[in-house]
């Protein structure tokens, strides 16, 4: 079968590699009908995310039909046409019973001190192959595999993955409340989505802050207040627009490859102030990184949304990071956060909590997650898609592959 398949650092392919097979009781292999590619998975291959194993299938999202279940899959039957959590999680443990799915005891094979396994990761996370592929096996099938309502699309349901879950769960982190204001740093699908989810919670008003025109345009559509920090200072224009109070919330949807400013000269005259810090910070983060060619290149700034965001936010206000920050990272402004008494809450997503929930809300009609999708092309252009995505294209803020349109 065709799958998308790390090599190293700037290294990938589209390959023929072996059909999965079931290994253990609980497992499930599905027919993948779409899967997506995601920003973390950018950054496997820009290094950024370390200790990749070579030879993974890359991708932690997808919708596919059931074709084969272990002996002890009670819920999930063949035929069956479901969306797979990013996620893997037993269903079972103490922290899976409390809907902590994120700190499940048992899926990461590196024991139950291991961070939060997920499809397509690093050895970290269990090095588990990913959902880039013509078929997947899934481990915990009853718990990873959500079955889909007939009425919900392929397109809908791959935002349900992880995009939709995380973007909610930023939301939820963050503790908004009805007329609040929030600040979303980053305007990806993870950022897009938080915008509408932080509308669902009722927000008052929304900034998105971002320099991709495209990504602005949307964010603006979606009923956020556009800010281009190439064209615009984010903490002075957020100050003055909330008579020097700042928000009440702040979403990072941004993560390790965030950039400092590149346009307009005040701008880029502050960060080049800082740009030995940033250096230093890259260094520290970045064990090997690709230099050559135009792809693969990290974000050159990986403290500047947190700067950003612990500034901007008010006094007794709550900042929530879901964009994914690896071990390496060790900066962040304490001693702002400390003297503004900032409440602090990250993570990653515990996606089978709030998939029912998303999906009823996209069966009903009140979200449309379509809206983001920009972009869709087959698994054997993965790599095309995969180059244009890295580079911020305008227009492509979420890619679909869709292996069922292959020969």
């Amino acid at each position: 079968m065709k799958a998308v398949v790390f090599h190293g650092i700037g290294n990938i392919s589209v390959d023929d590699v072996p059909a999965p097979t079931i290994q253990d009781p609980k497992d499930a292999i599905i027919r993948v009908t779409a899967s997506a590619i995601c920003g973390t998975d950018l950054r496997m291959v820009r290094g950024t995310e370390a200790q990749m194993v070579p030879g993974t299938i890359l991708g932690h999202e997808a919708v596919g039909v059931v074709e084969q279940i272990g002996a002890d899959v009670k819920n999930i039957k063949v035929g069956d046409r479901v969306v797979v959590t990013s996620s893997i999680t037993c269903g079972y443990c103490e922290n899976c019973k409390a809907e902590r799915y994120d700190l499940c005891l048992n899926a990461n094979p590196n024991g139950p001190r291991g961070v939060s396994a997920f499809f397509g990761g690093p050895k970290p996370s269990g090095a588990f192959n990913g959902l880039q592929a013509e078929k997947a096996r899934i481990p915990f099938a009853d718990n990873v595999l959500v079955k889909l309502f007939d009425n919900i699309t392929d397109d809908q349901a791959i935002m349900l993955s992880d995009i939709f879950p995380t973007a909610y769960y930023g939301a939820d982190l963050a503790q908004i409340k009805s007329g609040n204001t929030v600040a979303v740093f980053g305007c990806g699908p993870v950022g897009l989505f938080a915008i509408l989810s932080a509308q669902l919670m009722g927000a008052g008003r929304i900034f998105a802050v971002d320099a991709i025109p495209s990504r602005l345009e949307l964010a603006t559509k979606l009923g956020a207040e556009a800010i281009n920090y190439d064209k615009d200072d984010p903490v002075s224009t957020i100050k003055n627009l909330t008579g020097k109070i700042g928000v009440d919330r702040v979403i990072d949807a941004v993560g390790v490859d965030a950039n400092r400013p590149h346009g307009g000269i005040i701008q880029q005259a502050k960060s080049l102030l800082q740009a030995k810090t940033f250096n230093q910070e890259k260094q520290q983060v970045e064990k090997e990184t690709n230099s050559q060619g135009d792809n693969w290149h990290p974000g050159d700034a990986p403290s500047q949304a947190l700067q950003w965001e612990a500034e901007v936010v008010a006094k007794g206000g709550t900042i929530a990071i879901i964009g994914v920050y690896p071990e390496t990272v060790q900066v962040f402004p304490l001693g702002i956060a400390m003297n503004k008494n900032l409440t602090l809450t990250m993570g990653h997503c515990p996606h089978r909590k709030y998939i029912p929930t998303l999906m009823n809300l996209i069966s009903t009609g009140m979200v449309n997650p379509t809206q983001i999708l920009t972009q869709q092309a087959s698994l054997t252009s993965a790599l095309d898609a995969y180059k244009a995505f890295d580079e911020r294209e305008d227009g492509w803020v979420k890619v679909e592959l869709t292996p069922a349109t292959m020969a």
